[in-house]
């Protein structure tokens, strides 16, 4: 028994396998995403391989990728994921049901109550059915409030109010009983009207019954702007709720120089540990391998640098500081 501890220490205090050492810690995964425009660059699969236990589908679970057509759904890069991740071993996390974006202009433009609610359960019935077994967990509905607390004015929630929410969460649970079912946003990570929104409307589906196992931040944040993320982490775990960190990048604006990196070395530090000193954390994704594939460049031009690997898949200072947290 003594032999065997020492030896499994020996194993997690050496360099690498994030996803070994949060497991050691009690935690279910650290993940990270892969998708058609990385699942056959070597370097990325490589490091998926050796550090990570979860991966995400970027976008080809997404509405838009899955159901262009009413009726007709494509499958082929999702089917490669989900078969990448169960030959090697790796948790699936399903990325997304419902959202505003990335969503075909069919759907946009019904009216109908009951046209969008057969709608919503069609798909989510084909999507879900599909990967039933194959998927830990589901972002069921994605970016649903608004930064000021209110409801986006999507197409679901204009025809069918906050019903949308419940109706996505009960055709999911029922599709598959075993997956967990997550609502996810971003800016969670600061004290004020969307927290406080986002934490109420997850009362009221508890107190409505409605099926609900977690909530996810998506943690797009910025270098040296993290001061309350530990405190707002634990506040979604108040809810009961499971809580997982499902986008994870921090960007650093123009220019780079070693004092923002070395700074990012410490924000994903305090990620890491926040999620290992709240219980109800369940485990961290990263939304990118490589810099040179992160969805930063395309979105916030005047930021660079936002993941753990650099343009040319050299380990950063950044990873250093996830990897010390670990140990």
């Amino acid at each position: 028994m003594k032999l065997t501890a020492f030896v499994l220490a020996a194993v997690l205090s050496v360099h690498g396998a994030l996803d070994a050492k949060i497991k050691a810690k009690g935690k279910k995964y650290y993940g990270n995403i892969i998708d058609s425009n990385t699942i056959n660059t070597a370097q990325v699969t490589n490091i998926l391989n050796t550090e990570f236990g979860a991966v995400t589908p970027e976008y080809s679970m997404k509405w838009e990728a899955t159901e262009p057509n009413q009726g007709q759904f494509t499958f082929a890069n999702a089917d490669a994921v989900a078969n990448w991740a169960s030959s090697r071993g790796k948790l699936l996390r399903g990325h997304t049901l419902l959202w505003h974006k990335q969503l075909p202009g069919w759907v946009s433009n019904i009216i109908d109550k009951s046209t969008l609610t057969q709608v919503i359960r069609d798909h989510i019935n084909a999507v879900v059915g599909r990967y039933k077994g194959k998927v830990y967990a589901w972002d069921v509905v994605n970016e649903v409030l608004e930064d000021n607390g209110n409801f986006r004015n999507s197409v679901f929630y204009r025809v069918l109010g906050e019903d949308f929410v419940d109706l996505a969460f009960r055709t999911a649970r029922a599709a598959d009983p075993k997956a967990k079912l997550y609502i996810n946003d971003y800016n969670l990570d600061y004290n004020g009207p969307k927290i406080n929104a986002t934490i109420a409307l997850i009362k009221r589906l508890k107190a409505r019954g409605t099926p609900i196992d977690g909530v996810g931040t998506q943690a797009h944040l910025i270098v040296g702007n993290l001061a309350p993320f530990d405190e707002t982490l634990k506040r979604l775990a108040s809810t009961g709720l499971d809580v997982a960190i499902t986008e994870l990048d921090i960007r650093i604006a123009k220019p780079v120089d070693a004092a923002k990196l070395a700074q990012q070395q410490k924000d994903y530090a305090t990620v890491t540990r926040s999620c290992l000193t709240t219980p109800r954390c369940v485990g961290i994704t990263i939304w990118g391998v490589s810099d040179r594939n992160s969805w930063v460049d395309g979105t916030f031009p005047d930021y660079d640098s936002p993941l753990l690997w650099d343009d040319d898949f050299r380990e950063k200072s950044a990873y250093t500081g996830v990897d010390n947290a670990l140990n």
